[in-house]
């Protein structure tokens, strides 16, 4: 029955025209709904045309992969080639004790193989036969590692706590809201505020006189209210940690990391450690007061849109000892914890103001034409932008080892960025007209499998001469080092 699983994927593709073609066809003209059968029906053609053409195996150290018959194709991919195993059970997926694989490799535009359904057991076999004949295929791999303890398992409280740090809840409520806006039937919430939103103020109004409710009142029932829309928000950002990362179990086996989370669908995700490009350690306002930090990797994988099915997240919340302690086993040689730490010169702080300057003015102008002296107290931002910039500016740093460069910012939310000199694949030397006028530089680090949230690895706001010193250093450093990816 696994057609029925490249049939469901199909029908994602085209379940909204098919759902158009249903319901807003002309009325009693059943030439629409027959144009809909014949639709789906193509589709079941389809997914069982695939099942029927589809077979994959192993010859040498090489996976195969046919499909087709009257236009075929055979695929064969080399194990070192596959960097990135993922597993995905989606709730129909574990009912069946089926799973869905996706091979992927470094910067390829879509997965090399993609099994759409296979039996759990295969899949897993299939992981680990890639795992120990990719492991083989590395200069000085050991085969038959035994499977290590997780280096790190989350516990119920840990989601809890994730949940109450992000903001998923927000974020999905902000897609709802603009979905409403843009496809709700009938333009449902512009319907609302237009004819009944108005009445509803004046039953909400008649009912406050009744109760003689002051000022006093509605301040705190606007905050009551205010305060248990946050809560709800907060809640839904709990469920929605619970369900993405419940049982959430780092492990190591050899030189392959493998990541399985998701309390419905679960997610099973593995990489070899050297796939590994950079390194991103998160710290939010909310972070610091549970004492946590985040811990994020970029893998060099397909650049298809399946981020999520990547080895991304090595430590979604720990304690910052715990992060620390990753980094170092995992880098052993970076020594992380003992990095000499080198600071921006003080006029940065200059530097992060500027921007936000000509914009306050320009509010401010507009505010005093609209509003009059009162409008002037926009201008009361600037002394607060100039502290946040003295605050990011003492932040500011970076770190230069034999094996490592790291580098720093933040003060509100805090990041380090950092990647294993081996990874950097290009170096840049920029300077702007602010740079040009300060005397200062900055310098741009790429890798490769850059997230498209992760900050970018640079240090800025260097003098001149220490960003060409720095620049000269790496590129020695790159020249006779062979890139490892």
């Amino acid at each position: 029955m696994s057609w029925l699983f490249v049939l469901a994927q199909q029908l994602k593709s085209f379940v909204l025209p098919i759902i158009a073609l249903l319901i807003f066809g002309r009325r009693g003209d059943s030439t629409y709904e027959l144009w809909g059968l014949v639709g789906v029906g193509a589709l079941v053609l389809v997914s069982l045309w695939q099942y029927f053409t589809y077979r994959y195996g192993v010859i040498d150290d090489a996976l195969v992969v046919r499909s087709g018959r009257l236009e075929r194709s055979l695929r064969v991919i080399p194990f070192a080639r596959i960097h990135n195993v993922a597993l995905q059970q989606t709730l129909l997926h574990r009912l069946f004790g089926v799973a869905e694989v996706r091979l992927e490799s470094a910067g390829g535009q879509k997965p090399e193989a993609e099994m759409r359904v296979l039996k759990l057991d295969d899949a897993l076999a299939l992981e680990a036969l890639i795992r120990r004949r990719g492991r083989a295929a590395e200069p000085g791999a050991e085969a038959g590692e035994p499977q290590a303890p997780p280096l790190l398992a989350l516990p119920p409280g840990e989601l809890v706590r994730l949940g109450l740090i992000s903001n998923r809840g927000m974020v999905v409520v902000a897609a709802a809201a603009a979905a409403m806006t843009q496809f709700g039937p009938g333009d449902a919430l512009e319907n609302y505020l237009e004819r009944q939103a108005e009445q509803d103020l004046r039953l909400a109004a008649g009912w406050a006189d009744n109760h003689h409710l002051g000022p006093a009142e509605y301040a705190v029932g606007a905050i009551a209210l205010l305060l248990a829309l946050l809560v709800l928000v907060r809640l839904l950002s709990v469920a929605l940690s619970l369900l993405q990362f419940y049982g959430f179990t780092l492990s190591e086996q050899g030189r392959r990391l493998t990541v399985e989370r998701g309390l419905l669908a679960r997610w099973r995700t593995s990489a070899s450690r050297r796939r590994i490009q950079a390194w991103t350690l998160r710290e939010g306002l909310l972070h610091r007061l549970f004492r946590r930090r985040s811990l994020d990797v970029d893998t060099a994988v397909s650049e298809n849109g399946q981020q999520q099915r990547a080895l991304r997240e090595l430590a979604p919340v720990a304690t910052p000892a715990t992060c620390d302690a990753l980094i170092d086993h995992l880098l052993p040689k970076a020594g992380w914890t003992s990095l000499s730490w080198q600071p921006v010169p003080g006029v940065a702080w200059w530097r992060l103001f500027l921007p936000g300057l000509p914009v306050t003015l320009v509010l401010a102008a507009i505010a005093y034409w609209r509003f009059g002296p009162w409008g002037l107290l926009v201008l009361l931002w600037l002394p607060w932008a100039a502290f946040k910039a003295r605050q990011r500016a003492r932040r500011i740093g970076y770190a230069v080892s034999d094996e490592l460069v790291a580098v720093r910012e933040g003060w509100w939310s805090r990041h380090w960025r950092f990647a294993e000199i081996d990874k950097l694949q290009a170096l840049r030397l920029v300077r702007t007209p602010l740079d040009r006028h300060f005397g200062t530089a900055m310098l741009k680090l790429d890798t490769a499998g850059a997230g498209a949230m992760a900050p970018p690895l640079r240090i800025r706001f260097l003098p001149e001469d220490d960003a060409r010193a720095l620049y000269e250093r790496l590129a020695r450093a790159l020249a006779r080092r062979p890139l490892r990816w």
